[in-house]
């Protein structure tokens, strides 16, 4: 990415980000005209919680999470390659409670559109005039034979949502005998984070390299390519020997038995459409993917399984006065990223601030940008903005990818950008 495609980005996200931000910290609890329920307290639920009191403290938002503490999806790797703690990517819902926000840990199970209302598990009832729903994703068990939640859990761990199994599969990494192979599964698309599974190969690389240099990665790939592949095989080539006898990372496509079909998690074998096995002495099999389960159960997706949204308000489809955020919407050709949901649930806020305050909706921008660490002092990055036209996100252009052949001086900026990116997207998302 140039240095002045960079600027002009940063320009643009700070300009879209400073939305509806001035005004005090904290903001007083005023008598509720309206009330706003957000489901889901990720990257998008909590940022549209945030953002609409910002926007108007006189609308009451409840913001229902079932667990205390969040743990950021996007530099999760770093943690299972070893670069960082767990606690880095730990977050609270304190300082959200500061803007008057009602925060309830709970897990919502059912949404009824006709009497505005959400309930959940421990039988609270909470009555809306919005609802915002970011549950993010939830699996497809069924997809691969032999694989379930108990599996994952204790066994062969996915680790596609950050916390307990980020730790269980770096245990496995450390506990592994050097000689070993790490098979990593990638999911059939769409999923969260398209580059997400390569980054995490290359950082198991940077570990075995370090501290085990007689094992390999195995990224099985159900697809012909993948998302930035020249940029991610140039880096595998320059730090980890890709391509040659040595190296610390192979990849199978579809074609050479890199669909997958079946786990024997006893004997820890994995079986390819095609016939062939592959062994390894630690699995992370990512499974297919669709929006989190009380979208599935509400009737607010389609039969690709994910949530058509009006891509203006991110009003759904299917139950007017319900909009859906981040992974669980279909938002093309915008990808499934934190930073996606970040962008949508800021325009979200602001469609119904404007509907409960009985104004027009705005023409949005988005913004996306994804980074990839790959190795030390080695990182990758693509940023874009997104209009509407016509109805629909389109790509407007800006920021880009990350250029080949780039110096090392690039790719270590590149990382100061990503570490520097996550710091203030996550302020942003929950302080």
């Amino acid at each position: 990415m140039s240095n002045f495609n960079r600027r002009h980005f940063i320009k643009v996200a700070a300009s879209v980000t400073a939305v509806g931000i001035a005004g005090c910290t904290t903001l007083p609890k005023l008598k509720a005209e309206k009330r706003v329920v957000v489901i889901g307290g990720g990257a998008g639920g909590a940022t549209a919680a945030k953002y609409i009191r910002k926007n108007d403290p006189t609308i009451e938002v409840t913001l229902i999470e079932a667990h205390k503490y969040h743990y950021t999806c996007f530099m999760s790797n770093e943690v299972i390659g070893g670069e960082r703690s767990i606690q880095s990517i730990k977050f609270s819902y304190d300082k959200l409670a500061g803007y008057g926000i009602n925060i309830v840990h709970d897990l919502a199970i059912e949404i009824e559109p006709i009497s505005k209302k959400v309930t959940t598990r421990n039988g609270d009832v909470f009555y809306y005039d919005r609802l915002v729903v970011a549950p993010g994703i939830d699996f497809k068990w069924n997809e691969v034979e032999g694989y379930d939640p108990q599996i994952a859990s204790i066994k062969i761990p996915h680790a596609w949502k950050a916390g307990s199994q980020t730790i269980l599969l770096r245990k496995q990494l450390e506990a592994m005998q050097d000689g070993g192979t790490v098979i990593i599964s990638v999911p059939r698309r769409p999923f969260r984070c398209h580059p997400g599974p390569y980054e995490r190969a290359s950082l198991i690389a940077h570990y075995l390299k370090t501290h085990k240099p007689a094992s390999k990665v195995l990224i099985l790939e159900p697809s012909k390519t993948f998302a930035q592949q020249k940029l991610f095989v140039q880096a595998w080539k320059r730090l980890y020997g890709f391509g040659t006898k040595n190296s610390l990372i192979d990849w199978l496509p579809a074609a050479e038995g890199g669909k997958v079909s079946e786990l024997d998690a006893k004997n820890m074998i994995i079986h390819s459409t095609s016939g062939e096995q592959h062994k390894a002495d630690v699995i992370n099999l990512i499974p297919p993917q669709q929006a989190g389960n009380i979208a599935v159960v509400s009737d607010l997706v389609n039969g690709s399984g994910w949530c058509p949204v009006h891509h203006q308000t991110f009003e759904s489809m299917r139950y007017k006065d319900i909009h859906v955020i981040g992974d669980a919407s279909i938002a093309k050709p915008m990808p499934k990223s934190g930073y996606s949901a970040n962008s949508q649930a800021k325009v979200c806020a602001i469609a119904i601030v404007r509907a409960l305050q009985g104004k027009e909706m705005l023409t949005p921008n988005f913004l996306n940008a994804c980074y990839a660490v790959l190795g030390k002092d080695y990182a990758i990055s693509v940023a874009a903005v997104y209009k509407l036209e016509n109805n629909k996100i389109t790509f407007k252009g800006a920021g880009g990818l990350s250029p080949m052949d780039a110096s090392e001086e690039v790719r270590r900026r590149e990382l100061l950008y990503a570490h520097s990116w996550y710091n203030n997207i996550t302020q942003d998302i929950f302080e």
